[in-house]
Order: C-alpha cells, then sequence, then structure tokens
C-alpha cells in the first residue's frame, strides 16, 4: 500500500510538471533578473562619469565658454577703460575659471573711488563689471589740493579744485580729551553725517561745515549766514527747525539749532 500510495504522488507530480510544459524543480523567483539588473546599474555608471567628464571638457577644455569680452557699467567719473584695464579679466581663459572675488577685491584696492563692484559672469562669452562710484558728500583741503570724502567719512580721491555745489569741511579740532578718545577721523564722520541730513535747500546754500568738537558743527552758509549746529544728534529735527526759521526770517543771519525745541536767530 505504501508503494502505490508513492507511486500515485510520483505519477500525480509528473502528471502537474506535464501540464505545466516544465520539466525538473521550479528556479528561484527573481534569479533570472539579477543578472540584467547590475549590467544596467553598470550602464548607468559609465554614462554619467561620460557625462561628467564631457561637462568638465566643455566648461574647461573647449573653445565655447571661453571670455571673449567684458563690459562695464555705472562709471560715472571713473571710465570703462580704467576700470577694465584694473580688473585684468584674463581674455581667453575658460569662463568658469575666472576668480571672480580676486577682480573684485583689485579693483577696490586700486581704485578707491569704487565703493562697490560686483563681477558677473555673462555666459557663454562675457565678464560684466558692475561698478558704484564713491559719492562725494564734502570736501577737505589737502596742502594745495581737497580730498573727496564720502558718506562714510572716506577720503576716496584727491582733486585740483573744490567741486560745485559740494561744501568744504573744516577740521579745526584743538588738542582735548574728546579729540584723543574719538580722533579726527571720528570728527570727520560726524560733520559727513550732519552734511548728509541738511535739508535740501540748505545743503544747496552751505559753502563749509565746521567741526571743532563732537558736539561743536558750525555751518557757514552764502551771503555771510551760519548756523550753530552742534552734534550730529537730531538732526532730522534740527533740520526741520532750520527751514522754518530761515523762512519765517529770511533776512536772518546767525541761526541756532542746536537745540532745535529752542532755536534763535538774530541779525537782519
Amino acid at each position: 500500500m505504501a508503494g502505490q500510495a508513492t507511486a500515485q504522488r510520483g505519477g500525480g507530480q509528473s502528471v502537474r510538471a506535464a501540464k505545466s510544459g516544465r520539466s525538473g524543480p521550479r528556479p528561484r523567483r527573481g534569479g533570472r533578473f539579477r543578472l540584467p539588473r547590475r549590467r544596467g546599474l553598470l550602464l548607468i555608471a559609465v554614462a554619467v562619469v561620460l557625462s561628467g567628464a564631457g561637462l568638465i571638457w566643455v566648461l574647461y577644455g573647449s573653445t565655447w565658454l571661453r571670455i571673449e569680452q567684458v563690459k562695464t557699467t555705472g562709471t560715472r567719473i571713473l571710465t570703462p577703460d580704467e576700470v577694465e584695464t584694473v580688473a585684468a579679466v584674463p581674455i581667453g581663459s575658460p569662463l568658469i575659471s575666472v576668480d571672480t572675488g580676486a577682480i573684485e577685491a583689485r579693483l577696490r584696492q586700486k581704485l578707491p573711488r569704487i565703493d562697490s563692484v560686483e563681477v558677473v559672469r555673462s555666459w557663454p562669452h562675457g565678464i560684466d563689471l558692475k561698478v558704484v562710484e564713491r559719492r562725494p558728500v564734502l570736501v577737505m583741503k589737502n596742502g594745495a589740493k581737497f580730498d573727496e570724502v564720502d558718506a562714510k567719512g572716506v577720503r576716496f580721491a584727491t582733486i585740483a579744485q573744490p567741486l560745485k555745489g559740494v561744501a568744504q569741511l573744516e577740521l579745526t579740532a584743538s588738542p582735548s580729551p574728546s579729540l584723543r578718545r574719538f580722533g579726527t577721523g571720528r570728527l570727520v564722520l560726524e560733520a559727513v553725517r550732519v552734511a548728509g541730513k541738511l535739508p535740501p535747500a540748505v545743503a544747496k546754500e552751505t559753502r563749509s561745515v565746521r567741526i571743532s568738537s563732537y558736539d561743536s558743527v558750525t555751518l557757514e552758509l552764502a551771503g555771510g549766514r551760519s548756523v550753530l549746529w552742534g552734534s550730529d544728534e537730531e538732526g532730522e529735527l534740527k533740520g526741520r527747525t532750520l527751514s522754518a526759521l530761515m523762512k519765517a526770517r529770511p533776512q536772518g543771519v546767525h541761526f541756532d539749532v542746536s537745540a532745535p525745541t529752542a532755536p534763535a536767530v538774530s541779525g537782519s
């Protein structure tokens, strides 16, 4: 009986194998895809490497993306030729390899008139130099010439003649604890701040800004008029107060807005 049962099971397996068209044991699921999957990954890796190598060659080795021109914008006093000469952009070099930071630093160092500059790659063949020049707020006498001073108190250029419409800074500080503490640079910056807060009509009339200490600034206006301004504090309020005084007393000669809530005017 046992032999017959075994034969029947064996016969059943043979029948099922015949019906399914297979002979022998069934292979493991997933084994048939292992080799193609590995081959696909290998092909992808090769493609990535080749693409990267091609990109590097295009950026650095080919002649397609090399510098052919330089364009400068934003200049007022400086000329594009001056800026581009100092920039020394390497024409013919790969655009990607240009050290834009080094060019910016070189321009600021050698051309103090430049307040800020941005060096931009203009694909596929250009470099753009976007310049912002310093603007003079005051001028200071320097021997027989004059130094231009910007809104940050930086003396950035020396010129032969004073600029029309720009007041002259007169530094008359005497040795004092205040001067030793702050230095002349701080006094220059205070004078610049005062000049920057003047109402346009007053700034147009201002011929000089005289400063002797941190809290002693005087404006000399056209027509022999003067303004005791005091310190830089409450500059906007002082400007509004001065404008109102000059309208109310157009014949006034000496104005005092050092205490803007209690201004004074004298002369006629």
